[in-house]
């Protein structure tokens, strides 16, 4: 088996592969609710550089509307779950993450341990006009020579050194930069991206690299000649049966079609379940980085925005409508249950209480952000009186 082509290599390979359709699928779940993209965080409408989405909504629309207006239902055939699951979306791509990034840190190290990252890691600038003459002959219908003692053209190892060193972890770190736990907790890590749109937006564009970088992989997996590439591919050595090799890749790619379809279903017909299950893997882990990390927002008054989303419309029930027509001078807050002293408040005692002002950045979990001031009661001044 040439060294280039360690075991290790074809089963990381066969992970990446994997882990990477669950976060496309997952990721572009996550996308269609919130299918709008821009370079800051005020998110107005109108102002998005890319939508995916006929729907278009302005600030000043006579038509009332909703941020959840703006979320659209994609097809299970692209989406995981697809039809309008973002939670689902959300918990499976989380899910993902860490397992493809143990195993990119994984190939890293091996790369480095056992010399493999020579195959990788251009060590000259003349890999670039290497490249591309490579890229030309690819374009006159021929195939490019292979690096001396190496397994790649200049141009693929170019473009392996692009993905695995500079793309990867950009992806890494701007999905790291979109989190609303990490951006409170280090707002000066969000302003390197332009805020969260500004690392969603680099995210998107991230995803779209990786996706041409796969279909150019896989047309020059064809190109080059499929079973050959198969054998190299999964038996790590394109000297080796390429039937049995070729059986083996398909037989691969079926199964993890079939997983997809499988988990498709069992996402949408149980998705409590399914919700539950993934909670297993993301819920600790959120909790873990929730409660460690306090928010240090200092915001002033001229990062309000100028427009601010709602995510629902006001309740149509009977009973609001009462309090609404009536000015609300009877509704009434009822804290009770296992507390020392129950209450009801009127809006009137709320007013009257010490009342608490602060500029704070709302992250959606559709995906849009905007800055408000908000004033309201301290939920620990409640607790002190209510005595739990």
């Amino acid at each position: 088996m040439p060294a280039f082509f360690p075991m290790w290599v074809v089963v990381t390979h066969f992970l990446n592969i994997f882990l990477m359709v669950l976060m496309f699928r997952s990721g572009i779940e996550v996308l269609s609710a919130f299918p709008k993209l821009y370079w800051y965080d005020d998110c107005p409408p109108g102002r998005e550089w890319l939508r995916l989405s006929k729907k278009m909504y302005a600030a000043d629309s006579s038509r009332p509307w909703s941020s959840m207006d703006e979320e659209e239902s994609w097809s299970p055939m692209i989406a995981l779950p697809g039809r309008k699951n973002l939670g689902l979306g959300r918990h499976w791509h989380f899910m993902t993450v860490p397992f493809w990034i143990v195993t990119g840190g994984v190939y890293v190290a091996l790369a480095f341990a056992t010399g493999y990252w020579h195959y990788l890691v251009p060590t000259h600038w003349s890999i670039v006009p290497d490249s591309i003459r490579a890229v030309g002959t690819y374009l006159h219908f021929q195939l490019p020579a292979k690096i001396p003692g190496e397994p790649f053209e200049p141009a693929q190892k170019l473009a392996y050194f692009t993905v695995v060193f500079l793309l990867a972890p950009l992806q890494i770190a701007t999905g790291a930069a979109m989190s609303p736990t990490i951006l409170a907790r280090f707002p000066w890590y969000g302003r390197l991206f332009g805020g969260k749109q500004g690392a969603r937006s680099i995210h998107f564009l991230g995803m779209c690299a990786f996706a041409v970088f796969i279909a150019l992989h896989v047309l020059l997996v064809v190109v080059h000649g499929l079973p050959k590439e198969f054998a190299s591919i999964v038996l790590g050595d394109p000297t080796g049966n390429r039937r049995v090799a070729t059986a083996i890749g398909l037989l691969g790619l079926l199964l993890i079609a079939v997983f997809h379809v499988g988990i498709t279903w069992f996402s949408l017909r149980y998705r409590r379940r399914t919700q539950r299950l993934l909670g297993l893997v993301v819920n600790p882990f959120e909790r873990r980085l929730s409660r460690r990390l306090t928010s240090r927002q200092k915001l002033g008054r001229h990062r309000i925005s100028a427009y601010h989303r709602v995510n629902g419309y006001p309740p149509t029930g009977r009973e609001y409508e009462q309090l609404a027509a009536a000015g609300f001078v009877d509704y009434r807050l009822s804290v009770a249950g296992l507390v020392a002293n129950p209450l009801q408040l009127r809006l009137a005692d709320l007013r009257e209480m010490a009342l608490q002002a602060q500029i704070t950045e709302h992250n959606c979990i559709q995906g849009w952000t905007a800055v408000a001031e908000w004033t309201g009661v301290p939920m620990a001044l409640l607790i002190e009186r209510v005595q739990p």
